[in-house]
């Protein structure tokens, strides 16, 4: 009997990570590979209490191992800091991701690994696909805007930007300055470059892993883009001739939607256990008059803003459903007053996490209050709901600037430093002004483009068959 193709999936060990690597996965099987999907021993834990029962099923169609993460085990329900990551991943993963390699290859009961699909930040497993004869793909999972900035890190060194001398670049309009020499980019400032660029320190951990994971990527095979051509035309056809070539295959959460007969066709995998009951919430709401407000899984805040957040949204008068993750407040827990709770009782929902794409495919939502992560963008895009934009960290602000400038126009952004007023003007000029209108029609006009990549004989639809023929079942080199 001829063997399966085996993809091995590496994805980084963060929320918004694994989402679109288990899409992948997906699209994959759904196409005959046999799937080995590599979590971190922590996440691993994580994917079990938060998945439960349907975590048992996944298992039975994927094969799961693990590797260390070289953090201090901490509970289920907790995440590592993305810094912390950064710092121990490149130390401690290349060896266990070999000695994973090696007990694939003996292993009678699988068939032999044909390709290794691994996040652009697990570059190590570029290097151990190189000493195996394995070909990679390194999967980018954000906006292809956001890899050609860090493609540039190596030349903000270069050219005396980074590390800033002090502290005074963030009060003195440094980062109005403008950046006009980043290929396929326009309308860029320096505040819209990733932000781990904000920094005094040359060694800081957050930049160099950044470009040096950005960088690694130039070993592997070719590139996965979570994107699709119309969205980001212009930049994807600015990466340099030495670049591996790029697969757009996003929006991926659109593309491995509908594999028939298959027990993954409902799965999203979540390391947070989701509250359900806000669907039957916003099922009593009226179409486009709620206001949902989420801000990924990693931001976080003073309870100063979670404050006037909390108060512009009270004195909008929108309903709205406000998704506060346990971890979101620095160092402490988020502390919601009596009187909020009093003053929108009859209004708001509150929830510790919930299905996003269930939630901004329901047609009570009217607009989506987000940190401008790729996951949560795109997911934006495909159903046609517009967004306020309060960008957090890392490329977060460069998909901010792109959403909220004309070269996507699809949203309004806030003052890092936020104001209730300013929430409250926002939401009112999204859900019920001229703005509103004009952003929510450009929303609309995305989201047919982004079907239309995802349909049958679409860019993305296409490019899925052509990375398979062309790169992952290609013979071990």
């Amino acid at each position: 009997m001829e063997s399966k193709p085996h993809i091995v999936c590496v994805p980084f060990p963060a929320q918004g990570h694994i989402i679109p690597m288990m899409q992948l996965a997906k699209l994959l099987h759904s196409r005959a590979f046999h799937v080995t999907f590599i979590s971190t021993e922590h996440n691993q834990r994580r994917l079990i209490f938060a998945l439960g029962d349907a975590f048992l099923n996944l298992s039975a169609t994927f094969n799961f191992l693990t590797v260390p993460d070289g953090l201090p085990r901490i509970e289920p329900d907790q995440s590592h800091s993305p810094v912390g990551l950064f710092g121990s991943i490149p130390k401690t993963c290349l060896e266990p991701f070999k000695e994973v390699l090696d007990k694939l290859e003996s292993d009678p009961e699988v068939p032999p690994v044909t390709g290794i699909v691994a996040d652009a930040c697990m570059s190590f497993a570029v290097e151990a696909g190189r000493e195996f004869g394995i070909p990679v793909v390194s999967l980018w999972t954000a906006s292809a805007c956001g890899l050609m900035a860090y493609l540039q890190f190596p030349e903000f060194v270069k050219r005396a930007i980074f590390p800033f001398k002090d502290q005074s670049f963030l009060t003195d309009g440094t980062l109005d300055t403008k950046i006009d020499w980043i290929p396929g980019m326009t309308n860029i400032r320096l505040k819209d470059i990733p932000s781990f660029i904000q920094k005094t320190d040359a060694s800081d951990v957050s930049f160099n892993f950044m470009k040096d994971s950005v960088q690694s990527c130039l070993k592997a095979s070719a590139m996965i883009v979570n994107t699709f051509d119309a969205l980001e035309n212009e930049v994807l056809q600015a990466f340099p001739s030495n670049f591996p070539r790029i697969y757009t295959l996003g929006p991926l959460h659109t593309l491995s939607k509908g594999i028939p007969n298959s027990p993954l066709d409902s799965f999203r995998p979540s390391l947070w256990k989701e509250d359900k009951t806000c669907l039957e919430w916003l099922d009593k709401r009226n179409p486009n008059s709620v206001v949902y407000v989420n801000y990924g899984s990693v931001t976080k805040m003073t309870n100063q803003h979670l404050k006037e957040f909390a108060w512009g949204l009270a004195n909008s008068k929108h309903p709205f459903l406000w998704i506060i993750r346990s971890n979101l407040i620095e160092g402490d827990s988020a502390i919601i007053s009596k009187e909020f709770l009093e003053e929108t009782k009859d209004r708001a929902m509150l929830a510790s996490w919930c299905p996003q794409e269930l939630v901004l495919s329901h047609p009570s939502i009217g607009v989506f209050l987000t940190h401008g992560g790729w996951n949560s963008t795109l997911e934006s895009i495909c159903e046609g709901v517009p967004i306020i934009c309060w960008p957090f960290f890392a490329e977060q602000q460069t998909n901010c600037r792109y959403s909220c400038t004309d070269s996507w126009g699809i949203g309004v952004e806030v003052n890092q430093d936020v104001k209730r007023e300013e929430i409250e003007t926002l939401v009112k000029d999204m859900m019920e002004g001229e703005k509103g209108k004009k952003l929510k029609k450009k929303s609309l006009e995305w989201q047919k483009m982004a079907a239309e990549a995802t349909s049958v004989g679409g860019s993305s639809f296409t490019n899925i068959d052509r990375v398979i023929k062309e790169v992952l079942l290609k013979e071990k080199v």
